[in-house]
């Protein structure tokens, strides 16, 4: 499928996104392109459910149409990268997030500039999503690439590599000064100042106020 949207595809990183029964922490709303912006936006994350994804073991929520809207801040109120947007001061419409359902093997595709997020996985079921990021052979990343052109070039899986980086007018802010925490998107987004969603320690203080 990303072959047919770019002709060429370049394999980016892995990694397994878990949320264990009962508490799976949040991750609040924001845009991978905020993370690790590129000379162009050619980029898409594959999800791979490992569980059945249902409404209550906090599923991908994305928001349909905003890859073609702004790059929204995700900085905190230190004025450091915490990788999570403030969806009050940013005006954005979450009522409008489609949630992501499946079975266990059913895939999502969503691209680099879509806002999406997850809740908090209250229900007693795991909900594990394997996702591997994609990139364009001709969008290199702003921030550089470990390892060197060969290690890069060694990601290449459909097409040739490319010594022309393909510039495109898209919107950028880079991802500095880092977060302080750095690590996991959870790790991120510990300096957010703010919440969307539910945590478990929030619901568990609601419960121990209404005993």
């Amino acid at each position: 499928m990303l072959t047919d949207l770019w002709g060429t595809v370049r394999f980016d990183t892995g990694k397994l996104n878990m949320k264990s029964a009962g508490y799976g922490a949040p991750v609040e709303w924001h845009q991978d392109w905020a993370f690790y912006p590129h000379t162009n936006d050619d980029l898409a994350a594959v999800g791979i459910m490992l569980d059945d994804c249902d409404g209550e073991n906090g599923p991908m929520m994305v928001i349909p149409g905003s890859h073609r809207g702004p790059i929204h801040d995700h900085h905190g109120p230190d004025g450091r990268f915490c990788g999570a947007i403030d969806p009050v001061a940013c005006d954005l419409d979450v009522s409008r997030a489609v949630t992501c359902l499946g079975k266990a093997g059913s895939i999502t595709v969503h691209h680099v500039r879509a806002v999406h997020g997850s809740a908090t996985n209250f229900s007693g079921r795991e909900r594990r999503l394997l996702l591997f990021q994609y990139r364009a052979a001709d969008a290199w990343p702003l921030l550089g690439f470990p390892g060197g052109i060969e290690k890069f070039d060694e990601l290449l899986l459909v097409g040739e590599p490319t010594m022309t980086p393909r510039l495109a007018p898209v919107p950028v802010r880079l991802p500095l000064p880092p977060a302080e925490y750095q690590g996991s998107i959870y790790e991120n987004q510990r300096t957010t100042g703010r919440r969307f969603f539910e945590t478990a320690a929030d619901r568990k203080r609601v419960v121990a106020a209404a005993e």
